[in-house]
């Protein structure tokens, strides 16, 4: 995969003077089935989230409250994304190191992901990912 795969997603918005309302529905507004959802808050100031890439899971990252950054990387470029709307996820697909910084006070992520949880999923290590992001077998 390369960062040409990752793209935000703007999910559909029911405007209403009651209230708006988004829906995401799994293989129809993102690329995958819906396994696990889960959420990030009362991140503390100057902390950051991530730091980790996956070898199979694709996932769907929202700003439901406040703002946040993330920085996404392939193995050969960078690029950062500011996220601060619910109604648009960013799309992060496999071998993809992600970092996600610079919350705003009250933010919201909620992480929709293709997989339930395994450690075994996980490059928790920038040079074992870098090294498998370029094909080679570190030993």
């Amino acid at each position: 995969m390369s960062l040409q795969h990752c793209k935000i997603i703007d999910l559909p918005k029911i405007e209403d003077p009651r209230g708006n309302l988004t829906f995401i529905e799994g293989g129809i507004h993102v690329p995958f089935d819906i396994r696990r959802v889960y959420y990030l808050y009362d991140v503390p100031g100057g902390s950051y989230r991530g730091g980790h890439a996956h070898k199979e899971l694709h996932q769907l990252l929202i700003a439901m409250s406040g703002s946040f950054d993330i920085t996404l990387d392939d193995g050969r470029t960078k690029f950062k994304y500011h996220l601060n709307r619910s109604y648009y996820g960013l799309y992060i697909p496999p071998m993809t190191w992600r970092e996600i910084d610079n919350f705003s006070s009250g933010s919201v992520c909620m992480v929709l992901a293709s997989e339930n949880f395994s450690e075994g999923d996980y490059y928790r290590d920038y040079i074992d990912f870098s090294a498998a992001a370029a094909g080679i077998a570190r030993g």
